[in-house]
């Protein structure tokens, strides 16, 4: 009777250091989970406040800007249908240009500005992240 309540004692423990580790990484993951979404999504106001996310889309062309004697620029990112501003303080990659496709991380600032921590531009001609494409075939069919 010892031996089997020992038993049912050490599988209840077992089970329950399981259960806690299971969530400790379940938390860890939603935590570092960051979702794709476009301008029209931003501006109707669908996405997660002081959370990071991706913003994706096209570049606006004539819309770079550069401060003077800083590595601070602002750009406009498009789907088409709507565009949000995004500030970026760093270097932008080399296959960065305006009329190409772009994705950012990070936050929505309070006036509605998009703040990057990373700037990432697609690495040839033919390719663009499946989501940033469907993304943009929907803005179109929406605008239309």
């Amino acid at each position: 009777m010892k031996a089997r309540r020992q038993r049912l004692v050490l599988v209840g423990g077992a089970l329950g250091a399981l259960g806690i580790g299971a969530w400790l990484i379940l938390a860890a993951f939603r935590e570092n989970l960051v979702f794709f979404y476009t301008p029209s999504q931003v501006q109707a106001g669908g996405v997660p406040h002081g959370r990071p996310f991706r913003l994706g889309g096209m570049v606006e062309k004539g819309s770079l800007r550069r401060a003077a004697g800083d590595a601070a620029v602002s750009f406009l990112v498009t789907d088409n249908a709507r565009t949000v501003r995004v500030a970026y303080r760093g270097i932008l990659p080399d296959l960065f240009k305006e009329g190409k496709g772009v994705v950012s991380q990070g936050r929505l600032g309070a006036d509605g500005v998009f703040i990057a921590d990373e700037v990432l531009a697609k690495h040839d001609e033919n390719y663009m992240p499946p989501e940033a494409a469907f993304a943009l075939r929907e803005a179109e069919r929406a605008a239309r």
